[in-house]
């Protein structure tokens, strides 16, 4: 069994016991969350698809821990004119278990 959700605005496969870094969500380690906007469900053959959201359907998470990605390095540069600016930036990320996907 598993589900697409969304979170962050992006969408993500999941199913029980995975472990993924989603957006930074502001729970705490160890406590639960919920990920109500649920597009897909399937379950071998039978697939309950969402219009937009599959009704009912949610998705329990444990929070595991608050993290930053890695880093990402940012050069802009103009040719010929001696312009160039370095910069570089680090996602802020939560790691969940999934723990139950209730339709």
């Amino acid at each position: 069994m598993f589900a697409v959700v969304r979170s962050g605005g992006k969408q993500y496969r999941v199913a029980v016991g995975d472990e993924l870094h989603l957006e930074r969500l502001g729970t705490e380690p160890g406590e639960g969350v919920e990920l109500s906007e649920v597009l897909m469900v399937a379950d071998g053959a039978d697939v309950r698809m969402g219009a937009p959201l599959v009704d009912g359907a949610l998705v329990r998470a444990t929070v595991l821990s608050q993290d930053r990605g890695r880093k990402i390095n940012i050069f802009k540069f103009k040719a010929k004119k001696r312009y160039r600016k370095r910069a570089g930036h680090k996602q802020y990320l939560t790691r969940v278990k999934i723990d139950e996907i209730v339709v």
